[in-house]
């Protein structure tokens, strides 16, 4: 507490020690006003503040907000119809500088709407990420045995640095792409298959198509996930997120640029293709979103009883430890599909690719040891049970590089 109080009262920051623990300055008084909150209002709190993180982070809530109010009959466009209609005959014309605007592309006001959502995106990332790191890498640092999943093992200062600037980074471009639709969508932008009345294409429709969206968009992810990880790609893009063997919720956006907006842009895909309704669209998208913060948060979160196809956190957790396995997402079926999961019997590293790994024989000894220490490191409290179902056991000693029964 000491300690504490002299950093809160100094206000001195030094980048290469101190890192996120910028949010120890407020630590104190956050701590006080936390002590007044009933313990169950607190982890709804948290939880309300994980979901809210995750669903607009990205920018999209100015897509809520755009495709709600054509929802509800009202149009955020500002111009006039007769025009935009001259602009859609328009587009048929030779392009040039004399008959080039953006209303002429549906994009009218485009800078106010990459401004906004840039505004709403950067208050989340280090708004609300700052309290969820608070709560848990703060508040809770000396029981990490109780909640990390990783407990022993923490990124060092300048990683943590590291992954908010690159973090910061890849949200710039987030935030273009989806200023961009929503500039578009307020804009009556023509090429877009998202409708409005949900009767439209059948009661049916409405219902399934949350379930086609989801199922494409986490094998689509699964597959493209799985393609950076080929060497060529994953030297020279994916390598980048995977600094991070301890994700925090800042990792989730601390990606290569080129490969979030190549993900975003194919998570985005069916309102050009199929015709979707916004809110089954966007709740699946949320879905995504919010488990895409839990599984990088480095917490033992576990999947709910009504979640059989969601993985546990640990399961990218995992990925992130041991690098080329567990490639999906929000079906853990895909790795059991094509043989990418995690299995007890092989060894996973950075140098190993292709994710079946390697048997315990095909390893030098000293990589063998190495694995097991990783093993021994995992927080049992994150898998099923509370039991590590990948740490061999005392039946089993190293030996000259293979596993043998005692």
């Amino acid at each position: 507490m000491k300690e504490r109080e002299k950093k809160s009262n100094s206000w001195s920051y030094n980048p290469m020690t101190d890192s996120v623990k910028w949010t120890e300055y407020c630590a104190e008084s956050l701590d006080k006003i936390w002590t007044k909150i009933p313990n169950f209002l607190g982890h709804i709190i948290a939880t309300v503040a994980i979901f809210v993180f995750g669903a607009t982070l990205r920018g999209e809530w100015i897509l809520i907000v755009v495709h709600f109010l054509r929802q509800i009959g009202k149009s955020v466009y500002t111009g006039d119809f007769e025009d935009l209609q001259m602009d859609k005959d328009n587009l048929s014309l030779p392009l040039s500088w004399d008959n080039f605007s953006l209303e002429r592309w549906h994009l009218k006001d485009l800078p106010y709407y990459w401004l906004y959502a840039a505004i709403g995106s950067y208050f989340m990332y280090f708004g609300i990420g700052g309290f969820i790191h608070w709560y848990f890498y703060v508040r809770r640092r000396d029981r990490a045995h109780e909640w990390k999943i990783q407990p022993e093992k923490f990124l060092s200062p300048q990683l943590e640095l590291n992954e908010i600037f690159w973090g910061s980074v890849s949200l710039i471009f987030c935030c273009l792409v989806a200023g961009t639709l929503a500039c578009y969508a307020s804009n009556d932008g023509p090429l877009l298959t998202i409708y409005y009345e949900w009767d439209q294409y059948g009661w049916w429709w409405l219902f399934l198509q949350a379930i086609v969206i989801f199922v494409y968009q986490d094998y689509a992810t699964y597959w493209i996930h799985r393609i950076y990880h080929f060497p060529w790609l994953y030297k020279r893009f994916h390598k980048l997120h995977h600094q991070y063997k301890q994700p925090t919720v800042f990792s989730v956006t601390a990606i290569h640029p080129v490969e979030i907006v190549h993900i975003q842009l194919t998570l985005l895909l069916p309102i050009v293709v199929i015709p979707v309704h916004w809110a089954p669209f966007y709740a699946v998208v949320f879905y995504t979103y919010y488990h895409a913060i839990l599984d990088h948060s480095g917490i033992a979160f576990k999947a709910h009883w009504w979640q059989p196809w969601q993985p546990d956190a640990t399961f990218h957790d995992n990925h992130h430890q041991y690098f080329h396995v567990n490639f999906g997402f929000n079906i853990k079926y895909w790795d059991t599909l094509h043989g990418t999961a995690r299995r007890k019997d092989r060894v996973y590293t950075e140098d190993i690719f292709y994710g079946v790994g390697k048997s315990f024989e095909d390893v030098p000894e000293d990589i063998l040891l190495n694995d097991l220490r990783e093993r021994e490191s995992e927080n049992p409290l994150a898998y099923r049970d509370n039991q590590n179902e990948y740490v061999i056991t005392d039946k089993d000693v190293v030996k000259k590089g293979k596993l043998k029964k005692k």
